[in-house]
């Protein structure tokens, strides 16, 4: 899991790094098409049908769906805004998903559990900062990419148990292949990647289909209750490439925003633990 969550953060800090001089959506392209290239060999490997019959249902069309928001913002995130406070508000992914599931799929939540969303939430507020001397609009990108990718992970849970990661993971990157076809129609320029932005692109490819492998396997094999909560080293990794790499700074309440947002994070997921009979 902690090699998952690095290899995220890696491919999250190769896309920034490809954003400074190409088109969001030339890089949603290009990330597509890598993406669902790696994940149809992978699917073959395993001797699967890249197509099957059960693409065609509503929930795996709102999982697409859910996978060009959350993709879309947050790219534009990582063009637009400081690594570290796109990472930080990411974090708060897994309480959207309590949440969501509490009230789509009826799964019970605690009084406390409860809590620990609101305070969690209170935590990206932190980091959004309202006030309107220092909000910053274009924060809210990675809010609606984190709202995107947590209604994915919902959607997710709702699919036809007959299709795999893979399989699913050929779709999630299928449809980043239009969607960044019609933000660079409305963007009005696309330019040839030079040698470094490819290899910027290739390596956000790589790290990115390894980092999800990681994480497949680290659910299947490992025990979810023990290897999830190390999820949150996202966070870690990112903080440190943000300033080795960018030179970022995270002030205090960006910092303390993100430490509200993983405690409550850590406490939902511990208290989700099955008790032992």
């Amino acid at each position: 899991m902690m090699a998952a969550m690095a290899g995220f953060a890696i491919e999250d800090t190769m896309i920034k790094l490809a954003a400074r001089d190409l088109p969001v959506g030339e890089i949603l392209m290009i990330f597509g098409a890598g993406g669902m290239l790696g994940f149809l060999c992978l699917t073959w490997q395993r001797g699967e049908r890249a197509i099957v019959p059960e693409i065609i249902t509503p929930v795996v069309g709102l999982r697409a769906l859910s996978e060009v928001i959350g993709r879309l913002f947050f790219t534009l995130s990582l063009a637009f805004t400081a690594l570290s406070s796109t990472s930080a508000i990411l974090q708060a992914t897994p309480l959207v998903v309590t949440l969501g599931a509490a009230l789509f799929f009826r799964e019970r939540v605690g009084a406390r559990r409860w809590v620990a969303i609101f305070i969690g939430l209170l935590g990206v507020l932190l980091i959004l900062r309202p006030a309107p001397s220092l909000f910053e609009p274009a924060s809210l990108l990675a809010v609606i990419g984190m709202l995107g990718f947590a209604g994915r992970d919902l959607a997710t849970r709702g699919a036809p148990a007959t299709l795999s990661h893979m399989q699913l993971g050929i779709y999630g990157f299928f449809v980043m292949i239009p969607t960044g076809l019609m933000l660079l129609l409305w963007e009005g320029h696309a330019r040839w990647p030079s040698l470094d932005q490819w290899g910027w692109l290739g390596g956000a490819i790589f790290f990115g289909i390894g980092a999800y492998y990681a994480l497949t396997s680290a659910m299947r094999l490992g025990d979810v209750s023990v290897v999830t909560p190390f999820r949150y080293t996202r966070l870690v990794f990112a903080l440190v490439l943000a300033t080795l790499i960018f030179g970022e700074t995270p002030d205090i309440l960006t910092l303390a925003g993100a430490l509200i947002v993983v405690a409550s994070g850590l406490y939902t997921l511990m208290t989700a633990r099955p008790k032992a009979a």
